[in-house]
């Protein structure tokens, strides 16, 4: 048997693991080690894949996974989600649709501490939901923009899965996380609009809440000094070059566990739970890497990377034409795979063809991240919309679809955009250069 279709076997044994919920990790990780063994040996497969486990494990630049998830962790425990929601509830919450508006803020700023979607989306909702519920809200703009929200924790760094991307391709980290910056705080505003424009039609799904002055607006607004901190350090650290990415991560979590000290919530208890999570999330953010690694090489040896890049260079087409095939691909593969598998899975596919045709890696990135954002919160998976279904278990599957159908749609505008001008992500990276 040739080593194309052994590859072609394999993945179709990979979607038949998956279609048996076998972990995505250990579906790519078996996949990939069967066929590598059918091609090159059981004894010299075996071999590859102890050293692809070794070196995946000890990579210094890896060790920035861990740190941001323990920064957001400790953060999370400290009580800053609370304080977000409600600075910005006392700025938004007077206008239509307000406590939903406060939602869509509180996320895009504890995105700024945690990187991670689904994590972003749970700590929200416990605060949020029972808020809009208190006021009425329909069920579909509560839930729906609290699942909308969390997407902007993989977009708004520090971003586990820009981190991933760029590790798997040599791209600057801090390149990227300073581009995905006016993205986000677009999808912020434009996940905003939505909210008010849906609100101006349809006045019942979320009334306005009473006005605050000016001194509680400030009042609530300086207690979120702290998130404010861990940003400027982090994020600011990496514009002006102080700091590594690398470096940044562990001064992040640093001052994290600082700022719980000077709340009061560094409780043994709280130390505990965030340490438990950042072993959990670590260990299976490691383990699809690992898999995802593993399933890369059997597309080498195999020659189905090579096959790949030779049909796509053939085609008669523009590299606009093919860059826009290739993020329809993210867009369909997004419903069905789950957001970081799909990164690791595809990027080193695509990526030397992307390249090849002369896109910028770092906008290539970015635009990767935000396609697959959709897929968090589009039917049949989204990963987000089961998150806020368990949160609101009275809340049925088609009314949060239903809500947060809007934002997917100004999510499509967004990306149209920073498709059609590169410079939405590439502008800030490109200033931060002359800082260092």
């Amino acid at each position: 048997m040739d080593p194309i279709t052994v590859g072609t076997l394999c993945f179709v044994f990979l979607f038949i693991l998956l279609a048996m919920t076998v972990p995505i990790g250990f579906a790519m990780g078996l996949a990939g080690l069967g066929g590598m063994g059918m091609i090159i040996g059981w004894s010299p497969a075996l071999s590859l894949f102890g050293t692809t486990v070794y070196e995946t494990t000890v990579t210094y630049d890896l060790s920035i996974v861990p740190l941001f998830v323990l920064m957001g962790s400790v953060a999370s425990r400290s009580g800053l989600s609370r304080e977000l929601y409600e600075a910005f509830n006392a700025w938004f919450g007077a206008f239509r649709g307000g406590l939903a508006l406060a939602t869509i803020g509180a996320c895009g700023a504890f995105a700024a501490i945690c990187g991670s979607s689904v994590a972003t989306a749970a700590t929200m909702s416990q605060v949020a939901l029972p808020e809009m519920e208190k006021y009425k809200y329909a069920d579909s703009l509560a839930t729906g923009s609290v699942a909308a929200g969390g997407i902007i924790g993989i977009l708004i760094p520090p971003s586990v899965v820009l981190v991933l991307y760029g590790i798997l391709t040599e791209t600057s980290i801090g390149d990227l996380f300073i581009a995905g910056m006016i993205p986000g705080v677009l999808t912020v505003i434009g996940f905003m609009l939505v909210i008010s424009i849906v609100t101006w039609i349809w006045p019942h799904l979320g009334s306005a809440g009473e006005p605050k002055s000016t001194r509680e607006k400030l009042a609530a607004l300086s207690k979120t000094w702290a998130i404010l901190l861990l940003f400027v350090l982090v994020i600011g650290g990496i514009y002006f070059g102080v700091f590594t990415p690398t470096e940044a991560a562990g001064v992040g979590a640093t001052f994290a566990f600082i700022i719980s000290a000077m709340r009061g919530r560094l409780t043994v208890a709280n130390t505990k739970e965030a340490l438990l999570e950042t072993v959990q999330t670590s260990a299976m953010i490691f383990a699809i890497l690992i898999g995802a690694l593993t399933l890369n090489n059997l597309m080498v040896f195999s020659g189905i990377a090579g096959a790949l890049s030779g049909f796509v260079g053939g085609l008669e087409m523009s590299p606009t034409a093919i860059m826009a095939i290739i993020l329809l691909m993210y867009l369909v593969m997004g419903a069905f795979l789950d957001a970081l598998a799909m990164i690791l899975l595809t990027v080193p596919i695509f990526f030397p063809i992307v390249t090849g045709l002369g896109f910028d890696p770092v906008w290539f990135g970015v635009i990767v991240v935000m396609v697959v954002e959709l897929g968090l919160i589009t039917p049949p998976i989204g990963m987000n919309v089961f998150v806020i279904k368990g949160m609101a278990p009275h809340v049925s599957l088609s009314s949060i679809y239903a809500g947060v159908m809007p934002f997917v749609l100004a999510q499509i505008l967004l990306i149209i955009a920073v498709f059609l001008i590169p410079d939405i992500a590439l502008w800030l990276p490109e200033t931060a250069r002359s800082f260092r």
